[in-house]
């Protein structure tokens, strides 16, 4: 009998032991998951908060060679600015500029990357010609946001309507590629670069490297010992921008998510809402390599005076401007391009009234 009892104490032990096991493994898996959500929750939050934080629309509506709004369901243009500042700042000039057409009907996009030094119309300013680089200032001066005179001078330029911007800054380039763990290059070339605003040198040997941020940053701004001057920085440019898409949509990149969006709401403004971010992402996800093309300008090189000055431009000839016009217009499924336009390599030096205020920008 009492061996009997032993048992009945033991069975009854082993089942409230069984109980408290169950509780404990059920209130485990609804802290676990009360813990996900509320991460998730959190995450979701910061994305979403950090991302409105960088929303800054141009002030239109529109491009004015659009009929109507667009959404990123059809054939649109993005708008690329690296600026030469440390931080946000209404006093900047575009030290790189990239145009991407993006057709996410073909998931294909192409680049074309316009020298800073092309001497262009500037939009606003009643047919004043300048280096492209200057159109921040220009708009800033006629009362126009400086993103939009950007973009309404690249429209005069190339005939096709920019649809959405995005601007970093010099610091945000870097502290993203150190996000990211670096960007991974192939060298063409033995060539060196000071660290910005150093005096130290970072030199770059032919093959492939892999670059921390102020290493890239180095790279892709070189071009004055580059034998194809600015358009084989504008090539470095574009391997870059295209090796940080690739890590930023990789599992790398959004296990980087909390540090990229501190990054993001700091040195980044772009026309772009969260929710047509995500759709770009999950786009870009649907793109090869192989569908991202770059096309790349011919020009020639000269020197104006502009205002007291005797600058260097770059030149890019009527023809070679419908040429790209007539590519972009076709993948964004536009009608052909019209004849008329501006012609960039006219005998207008520039030496106008309005030439002297903008000086100080070279």
């Amino acid at each position: 009998r009492g061996k009997a009892m032993r048992r009945i104490n033991q069975s009854r032990v082993e089942r409230v032991r069984k109980k408290r096991i169950k509780k404990w493994l059920l209130r485990t898996a609804f802290l676990s998951l009360a813990v996900i959500v509320l991460s998730g929750s959190y995450l979701f939050y910061r994305t979403w908060d950090a991302a409105a934080d960088t929303y800054e629309p141009m002030d239109r509506k529109k491009s004015d060679l659009r009929e109507n709004e667009i959404t990123i369901e059809e054939p649109f243009t993005v708008l690329l600015l690296g600026t030469d500042v440390r931080k946000e700042t209404d006093n900047w000039r575009a030290d790189v500029i990239i145009v991407a057409a993006v057709n996410p009907k073909t998931n294909s996009v192409k680049m074309v990357s316009i020298p800073r030094d092309s001497y262009v119309e500037i939009a606003n300013t009643g047919g004043h010609q300048d280096k492209i680089n200057s159109a921040p200032y220009w708009g800033k001066t006629k009362g126009v946001n400086p993103v939009t005179n950007t973009a309404e001078t690249i429209e005069k330029l190339l005939n096709i309507p920019i649809d959405h911007y995005a601007k970093v800054n010099f610091k945000g380039f870097i502290d993203i590629v150190d996000a990211l763990g670096g960007v991974d290059v192939n060298v063409k070339f033995d060539f060196w670069e000071k660290r910005l605003g150093k005096q130290e040198r970072y030199y770059f040997k032919k093959g492939p490297m892999h670059l921390n941020g102020d290493q890239a940053l180095s790279y892709v701004r070189m071009r004055k010992r580059d034998p194809k001057g600015d358009l084989g920085r504008n090539e470095r440019q574009r391997e870059v921008l295209v090796d940080l898409m690739d890590k930023g949509v990789s599992l790398k990149g959004l296990t980087k998510i909390n540090e990229i969006l501190n990054i993001l709401g700091e040195n980044i403004s772009t026309s772009l809402k969260v929710k047509e971010m995500i759709a770009m992402q999950n786009l870009y996800r649907k793109i090869s390599k192989d569908d991202i093309e770059s096309i790349e300008l011919n020009v020639t090189y000269d020197k104006v005076p502009i205002g007291s000055y005797n600058v260097s431009i770059v030149r890019i000839s009527e023809m070679e401007r419908q040429r790209v016009s007539k590519i972009l217009r076709e993948h964004l499924e536009l009608d052909p391009p019209s004849s008329e336009g501006q012609t960039t390599d006219s005998d207008t030096t520039g030496n106008s009234e309005e030439s002297d205020g903008g000086q100080n920008q070279y």
